[in-house]
């Protein structure tokens, strides 16, 4: 399996946006903006639950790595979490599974991570990306560090904890760097 890749082009990552919810659902488009926006791995993402939510605040516990995350959220989440909750007003997960509602007495349950991979698989292959569930989290890494060029920032907002780990995990090579060089005189 080949490693999924940041999606550097913004056109690219509006077009995964669409093609995720023509030839998938809308709730896969929902996860990929969100999830974009929120740069939390897949299976924290699928696991917040609209009570993790206080206004414009994400709080939750990282699976992973025990470590709090403490997201502000922006007004394009926000204005998502909102049509979500108010389509799906009686769910207590942001991206709850609705084959669940079949099973009488069954407890609900957020959609699974197979489900995503599967969705992003397929719009990756469309699109000739190796797109995965990380996928979302890298481009966030990517396009902030492209945009301020501080890797402490980014290594905060991913909770990492060295800077070669966060580089070569949003696809900064050594060409990337060496490009930085000769295009800035100073």
């Amino acid at each position: 399996m080949a490693e999924v890749e940041a999606i550097k082009e913004l056109d690219s990552i509006k077009l995964i946006s669409h093609l995720l919810e023509i030839r998938c659902s809308k709730q896969m488009s929902d996860i990929w903006n969100i999830g974009l926006n929120l740069a939390l791995r897949i299976s924290d993402l699928l696991s917040i639950k609209f009570s993790d939510i206080q206004e414009d605040r994400l709080v939750i516990k990282e699976s992973k790595t025990g470590k709090q995350a403490n997201i502000k959220l922006n007004s394009k989440v926000i204005k998502h979490i909102r049509r979500i909750q108010q389509e799906h007003p009686m769910h207590i997960y942001l991206f709850q599974s609705y084959r669940n509602q079949q099973a009488i007495n069954a407890l609900p349950k957020p959609l699974s991570r197979r489900s995503v991979t599967k969705a992003f698989a397929l719009v990756g292959e469309e699109l000739n990306l190796n797109l995965g569930t990380h996928s979302m989290r890298k481009t966030r890494g990517y396009h902030l560090y492209k945009q301020t060029k501080d890797i402490g920032r980014v290594m905060k907002m991913l909770r990492h904890g060295s800077e070669g780990v966060t580089l070569r995990y949003i696809g900064i090579t050594q060409d990337n760097i060496d490009k930085d060089f000769v295009e800035l005189e100073i």
